[in-house]
């Protein structure tokens, strides 16, 4: 019989995250509907085999926000991949347990739409409310092990917002 992988036996799934910000410099954040506790996030998700990174981008956008492509400008590409590692008690829960965490390639884009434009009611729901949120307040809105990769994509696109 297998033996189960360990935790560091198991690789990084493949990702797209995208720091959307509105004219006034906010970044769009949503409050997941499977998490109970005050955790946001930016629209994030995996890369389907084959699919290109931008391409996976701006698929994930339009799942989770309803925002189509002609409302978004992208502004930069991370200049690496940037890893998190989920907590112990989520490895094997999450992802079919294939993944102790992600790799994600993040998109910086400016939203060129109205707040209209926006509809977390779509086919397949991940948020249950949104807002633009000031940059700087992102990691304390993130859960506890997400914090240090949002702390490092704001960094990188600080300048840019």
């Amino acid at each position: 019989m297998a033996s189960m992988p360990n935790d560091q036996e198991l690789g990084y799934r493949p990702c797209v995250g995208i720091m959307l910000v509105n004219m006034d410099g906010k970044v769009f954040v949503g409050q997941r509907l499977d998490n109970k506790v005050e955790a946001w996030q930016m629209p994030q998700g995996g890369i389907d085999e084959g699919e290109d990174p931008k391409a996976a981008a701006f698929r994930e956008l339009s799942e989770e926000t309803g925002i189509v492509r002609d409302h978004v400008e992208i502004i930069a590409t991370s200049k690496e991949e940037h890893f998190y590692d989920l907590p112990t008690e989520l490895i094997g829960k999450l992802w079919g347990g294939k993944y102790r965490g992600q790799k994600q390639i993040w998109y910086l884009a400016r939203f060129l739409g109205q707040d209209s434009d926006i509809d977390i009611q779509t086919n397949d729901p991940e948020f249950r409310e949104w807002k633009w949120a000031a940059p700087e307040t992102l990691p304390e809105l993130i859960v506890p092990f997400k914090r240090k990769l949002y702390r490092d994509i704001l960094q990188e696109f600080r300048a840019l917002i």
